[in-house]
């Protein structure tokens, strides 16, 4: 299965808003896998230190060479995660994607995930989708996409550093 924009509409995905046009408000609260992608004609260009916050006093930034060798050159997308439940039922795609966002703003996330999207130039540009899954089915859509990805491409896509398992 191709792993691009056009598969991703074909298979529910919804939103495709730019991060900057994106209204939080209208994203839904269930639970689901999200992706960020590229926009048409979006070229890599790196900032020296990501705009991301820090993470258990970790410092999210890499080195020039370590994030140009993560690139995925020809992919639309740039990133894929999941938005389960949490412990307490009250998290979902609509808390764990304004979270991304404002880990990028350089709060401090609750996680580590797609840090990399945030060393990018022009983010505001970049495009987030989303699909409802229910939270049982949540793990199991997050590993068959990050394998299709990687059956496509030969590696995760940019700002995913591990790939997601099946779990139990």
């Amino acid at each position: 299965m191709m792993m691009n924009r056009k598969t991703l509409k074909s298979d529910g995905f919804a939103g495709f808003r730019s991060f900057d046009s994106l209204e939080i408000i209208r994203v839904p609260q269930g639970t689901g896998v999200f992706a960020v992608l590229r926009p048409n004609e979006f070229e890599p260009h790196f900032l020296k230190i990501s705009t991301a916050g820090t993470f258990k006093k970790k410092n999210p930034t890499l080195p020039a060479a370590a994030i140009l060798a993560e690139w995925v050159d020809g992919a639309d997308i740039l990133y894929i995660g999941k938005a389960g439940p949490g412990s307490k039922g009250n998290r979902g795609l609509r808390n764990q994607i304004k979270e991304f966002l404002d880990f990028g703003r350089g709060r401090p996330p609750g996680h580590w995930d797609g840090r990399l999207i945030w060393q990018l130039t022009h983010t505001d540009e970049l495009i987030m989708a989303w699909k409802e899954v229910p939270a049982e089915e949540v793990n199991q859509a997050e590993a068959a996409y990050h394998a299709a990805f990687v059956a496509e491409h030969g590696r995760l896509p940019f700002a995913n550093l591990v790939q997601a398992k099946v779990r139990n």
